[in-house]
């Protein structure tokens, strides 16, 4: 049940996309599981929303080396063997085209931990691990614009997104978890998330309560 320490304050909110990328999620990914497409759908109209209203909002990405040096120890042979997921300055490694801004990622400028700009609004970062706060600037990039609410979208529940949601939840941000904007969500795990304090809405009743909150 929700209290004044997890209510959502959508006044005080920013978007996460979490690995939205093309080797993840896009037509020809690499590794993907089923159910992509409404998804990004669902994202891209928080997305427009976001981008609409200038509420913060950032783009959670991975960029594997190519030798592999920098993956996660479980996909670490599969580099070294050859694999080719999310390298740098490939066109799998880029946002999906459902909610890709103007300009690609910076990918030095992300591995050195900087946080990509691409408007007033909207960021990327990247991340070396599965959660979103592991060894990245989110936190105080949150913390510095009075951010206290994340709405977490992206792929794949089972892995990152749920990483993020308890990183986010031991750093006390209230959390809204939207049903069809993660890949891989189901009955279960939001049952789950909702033990712990997470808000979980599909997005058009999110949009909803967002339009009721942020003129």
């Amino acid at each position: 049940m929700l209290d004044k320490y997890t209510q959502p304050d959508f006044t005080r909110c920013a978007l996460l996309t979490i690995d939205l990328q093309n080797d993840f999620a896009g037509p020809k990914a690499c590794l993907t599981m089923s159910g992509c497409q409404p998804v990004l759908e669902r994202v891209s109209l928080l997305v427009t929303a976001f981008r609409k209203r200038g509420l913060p909002m950032v783009h959670v990405v991975r960029i594997y080396l190519p030798d592999g040096s920098n993956v996660d120890s479980c996909r670490r042979k599969a580099l070294e063997e050859g694999a080719r997921i999310v390298l740098p300055r490939t066109t799998g490694a880029e946002l999906v085209r459902e909610i890709r801004p103007s300009t690609g990622l910076d990918f030095h400028g992300l591995q050195e931990g900087k946080l990509q700009q691409f408007s007033s609004n909207e960021f990327a970062v990247y991340k070396p691990r599965w959660g979103a706060f592991y060894k990245t600037a989110l936190e105080d990039f949150l913390r510095d614009r009075g951010v206290n609410t994340l709405i977490i979208t992206g792929a794949f529940f089972q892995r990152c997104v749920q990483a993020t949601i308890f990183e986010a939840s031991e750093r006390d941000f209230r959390i809204v978890a939207v049903r069809d904007g993660i890949v891989g969500m189901h009955e279960q795990g939001a049952a789950e998330l909702e033990d712990i304090g997470v808000t979980v809405l599909n997005a058009v009743d999110f949009l909803d309560a967002l339009s009721g909150s942020v003129s």
